[in-house]
């Protein structure tokens, strides 16, 4: 008989989630016997202000992981925020403490760290980070503990961020990791990448890709193609689903 202390509900917090890496991943560990009693279900809200009903609804709810396009917007919503998650300024991990507070936590650059790491080389010197939503804060706050200087692009180029118009073989020169946070080639857009001159990468650059659908998005294959070691998302989430896990249990 499964212990009444395990039966425990969990979710992911998110917009048109299905394809969610969380709940495969975390429905896979809760068919162990040792996790018996856990469960884990996407919430799947069009806007953030439907949140408060959610949690009012799901009182029984232990812990959150938070997804695309509300790793910032949850916020305001939540009673406190770990010392990173402030410092980072976007939330993935989602606490309901024992006296019914919401506590965030990022554990995004953590699992950008770890899976990172072990691809660095002396003459990987300097990153651009594609994107400035929420994942992308995550992965600037991972590179700035590495003590590897970035540049965030976008669309429209302000204060520290340039735009895509402005890569070109001097970027390429100066910038040797590439670091895709946005969602541009997920599934089923496929044939979509941003708009880089891919000729420009090199065996000395890494491409990493945030995207784990499909597993070798087009940025990477271009990447590949000019011999730059690549990278998806895949390793990070399951760093960072890990370390979630953890959170909620401490």
């Amino acid at each position: 008989m499964v212990d009444i202390l395990l039966r425990r509900r969990f979710g992911l917090l998110g917009r048109n989630i299905s394809y969610s890496f969380s709940k495969g991943y975390f429905t896979e560990k809760f068919d162990n016997e040792v996790f018996a009693g856990n469960s884990y279900e996407n919430f799947d809200i069009s806007e953030i202000n439907y949140f408060t009903e959610l949690i009012k609804n799901n009182p029984d709810l232990k812990g959150l992981n938070v997804t695309i396009p509300y790793k910032e917007q949850v916020i305001p919503f939540l009673d406190k925020l770990s010392k990173k998650a402030a410092l980072i300024g976007a939330v993935n991990t989602i606490k309901f403490t024992k006296n019914g507070k919401l506590k965030g936590y990022n554990t995004d650059y953590y699992g950008f760290k770890k899976s990172l790491e072990p691809l660095l080389e002396p003459h990987h010197k300097k990153a651009l980070i594609l994107g400035t939503g929420g994942a992308s804060k995550g992965v600037a706050f991972a590179l700035d503990e590495l003590n590897i200087p970035y540049t965030f692009v976008s669309r429209e180029a302000k204060e520290n961020i340039i735009d895509y118009d402005l890569i070109n073989a001097t970027t390429f020169d100066n910038f040797q990791i590439i670091i895709n946070c946005t969602p541009v080639g997920t599934s089923p857009n496929i044939d979509a990448c941003p708009n880089l001159p891919y000729e420009f990468f090199t065996e000395k650059h890494i491409a990493y890709d945030l995207i784990y659908n499909p597993a070798e998005t087009t940025f990477l294959k271009k990447a590949k193609e000019k011999g730059a070691v690549i990278k998806n998302g895949h390793e990070m989430l399951i760093f960072q689903a890990e370390k979630a896990w953890k959170i909620w249990n401490k």
